[in-house]
């Protein structure tokens, strides 16, 4: 059963018109990713100033990434910024999110993305 968190945030991801949504669709973008085919497996606080991410691209490769912005402004998502960018297509499956991500390809197959 794919978890709740690969759902919602997919679907915020492609819809949602907050500052954070659309500063991550124009980020992902900018790596060649269309948000539309992308799944979102997870989104982690990672501290005070970001959140680390794992995400799916239309065309299956899995990519790890931190994502930098001021939390604490009202506004600050806007300017985030998308570091430590990784193809992990080869490496997932050793991972602590390995069933997470392993779940949300079997979402993504069934036609749901």
């Amino acid at each position: 059963m794919v978890s709740s968190i690969v759902v919602q945030y997919t679907e915020l991801l492609r819809t949602s018109s907050y500052d954070f949504w659309d500063r991550l669709r124009e980020l992902l973008m900018a790596q060649g990713l269309d948000p539309d085919g992308t799944v979102v497996v997870d989104l982690l606080q990672g501290g005070l100033d970001h959140e680390d991410g794992r995400v799916i691209s239309y065309e299956g490769r899995v990519y790890r990434f931190t994502l930098f912005y001021d939390q604490a402004a009202e506004h600050g998502a806007r300017s985030a910024t998308l570091e430590n960018w990784t193809d992990i297509t080869d490496s997932w499956q050793n991972g602590s999110l390995a069933i997470r991500t392993a779940d949300a390809f079997t979402w993504k197959s069934q036609g749901t993305d």
